[in-house]
């Protein structure tokens, strides 16, 4: 561990974060944790603790927070689908040359259904985008 701790520590929530103000300057040379405040990364939503009143430096702080983790979100969401495009091909290598019949029948039905649902999701966002352009 570092020397020097951040100022504050982001508890990651499944829509959001706690956000906790460290604090080493105390008599025992404790590591503190003051939770300040809850974050809703969905809504945007910050809630200031107790009665406590954010200041514009904590403000500042979860404001490029919320940014760097709605980007990294977004980062993942996009590489979901590049594995997920790796998984079509794997999948569709799989069946060809190692299925058996009985796992072919197993999931045939519903690679088809979901094969058929994305197919459609994805022409019509392509002819929305065309008719835009």
């Amino acid at each position: 561990m570092t020397a020097e701790l951040p100022e504050y520590y982001f508890r990651v929530r499944e829509n959001g974060a706690a956000v906790f103000r460290i604090d080493t300057e105390n008599r025992q040379r404790r590591i503190e944790m003051d939770q300040i405040a809850v974050i809703n990364i969905r809504n945007g939503e910050v809630k200031p603790q107790g009665q406590r009143t954010l200041t514009a430096a904590d403000q500042a702080e979860i404001a490029r927070w919320m940014d760097a983790r709605k980007a990294l979100l977004a980062q993942r969401d996009i590489d979901d689908i590049h594995r997920a495009v790796d998984y079509l091909n794997l999948t569709t290598q799989w069946a060809q040359s190692k299925a058996s019949d009985e796992q072919l029948e197993d999931v045939t039905d519903r690679l088809l259904l979901a094969m058929h649902d994305l197919r459609s999701v994805l022409v019509r966002k392509k002819a929305d985008r065309l008719s835009k352009g």
